[in-house]
């Protein structure tokens, strides 16, 4: 079983490796690069056009299948931590939100997406005067920070590519404060897919084979022991790349037994959840 994790991350940082170094048009669509423009598509899952403006050139690449800024509600002071980060994109985002008493630490196992998002901290000071976000190389099963550290963990379409999503769950509230909370937009199963299409290496890079049940998200986050956990399913990204015949969602579509389509299958969802506070800190 060791091995089958090895080789699943292997496979996944080498697809986003490319990712990184073809600027985000890689691997024949799905959440590693669709063929639908990555401002579009962000528009269409949630974010303002004033906010993809704002970001560094290349920073958005089309990654993501949700906002989980917008859902994080986050306040000056407060400590992100965004897991996946890639380019920077949410982290990005989230800085002036925190503000100069903030920060946002962004969390990626890839080298070269981690080198694209540093390369883009000289431009995200220059325009917001702040030098609130850093970038850290790391796992998101073994996160390089301390207990306790984050009033906030967030995370965009990456949850799903990890092969002990159990424990990923663990580290979150591991890191999380007490009281602390947790805003991810991620991509899930609403029924078990087809071998056919489980066994594509697309098909996991492109956040889909890898996705768990929405039933199992809940009790990953339960077990973990954060509470309030609350998953929405978002519809409007898995619609958005099959309107525009993402091709790794057409070939999906022709290995889905007839009648049924991926909308069907797999849809986004904005996870929350938080830790609970503890009893000395509650009084």
């Amino acid at each position: 079983m060791n091995n089958t994790r090895i080789d699943t991350r292997d496979v996944v940082r080498e697809g986003y490796t490319a990712i990184a170094e073809s600027g985000g048009s890689c691997c024949g669509g799905g959440c590693c690069g669709p063929t639908l423009d990555s401002g579009t598509l962000a528009e269409r899952i949630g974010y303002s056009p004033d906010e993809i403006a704002a970001l560094p050139e290349g920073a958005n690449m089309g990654l993501s299948c949700g906002n989980p800024g917008a859902i994080a509600a986050l306040r000056p002071g407060e400590v992100v931590l965004d897991l996946g980060s890639g380019g920077g994109f949410d982290a990005f985002l989230c800085g002036p939100k925190v503000g100069a008493s903030g920060r946002v630490i962004g969390i990626d196992m890839t080298p070269a997406m981690l080198a694209k998002a540093r390369g883009n901290l000289d431009h995200y000071r220059r325009t917001t005067g702040l030098d609130n976000v850093e970038f850290r190389l790391g796992e998101i099963e073994n996160l390089p920070v301390a207990d306790a550290t984050a009033d906030v963990v967030i995370s965009n379409c990456v949850l799903n590519l990890s092969p002990d999503k159990p424990r990923v769950w663990r580290e979150i509230a591991r890191v999380l404060r007490p009281g602390g909370r947790v805003a991810v937009s991620d991509l899930a199963l609403l029924r078990p897919l087809p071998e056919r299409v489980a066994s594509m290496v697309e098909a996991l890079i492109g956040c889909v084979s890898g996705a768990a049940l929405v039933a199992d998200v809940e009790r990953m986050a339960r077990e973990a022991g954060l509470k309030d956990v609350r998953i929405t399913p978002k519809p409007e990204y898995v619609s958005a790349l099959s309107g525009f015949k993402d091709p790794l969602y057409a070939k999906i579509a022709q290995s889905l037994p007839p009648g049924t389509t991926v909308a069907d299958f797999v849809t986004s969802v904005d996870i929350e959840a938080r830790k609970e506070q503890s009893s000395r800190a509650a009084q």
